[in-house]
């Protein structure tokens, strides 16, 4: 094989993987792009009833109802919404609560996002089994 050869073989193998990457950068570039909101905005938004939680979401409901008490010290912390899943709104407005998994000895990843001024009444609630990775609308 020639020393042309050679070259053009390298040059080909660098051109592929510079495609490689350029693709994964454009796909995350196009998945974090993605309209904020948009889920929400459409009536086909994925939803839960409250009896359709697990007992323990259905529970955690109860207690925020309450006012507690909560299982865990972050239970009604402020919920930042980084992952822009949920509707805009401003910091404050979304308070986050563990929905306790059996058989873990920790928070495990269920949990339940409520937004509104009024923590003992949200205006709307959403779960997530996945740690916000996705959200349900709860609806009674």
């Amino acid at each position: 094989m020639g020393l042309k050869q050679i070259r053009a073989r390298v040059g080909k193998a660098r051109g592929v993987a510079l495609a490689a990457v350029l693709a994964a950068v454009l796909g995350t570039i196009a998945v974090q792009a993605r309209a904020p909101n948009a889920s929400w905005s459409d009536s086909s938004a994925a939803t839960v009833v409250v009896s359709g939680l697990p007992p323990q979401g259905q529970d955690v409901m109860n207690q925020i109802r309450q006012g507690g008490p909560f299982r865990y010290d972050k239970d009604g912390s402020v919920f930042g919404n980084r992952e822009r899943l949920l509707p805009n709104e401003k910091r404050g407005y979304y308070r986050e609560y563990t929905v306790p998994t059996p058989g873990l000895n920790h928070r495990g990843a269920r949990r339940i996002v409520c937004g509104g001024l009024k923590p003992r009444a949200p205006e709307a609630c959403y779960y997530t089994e996945d740690h916000y990775s996705s959200f349900r609308l709860i609806v009674q």
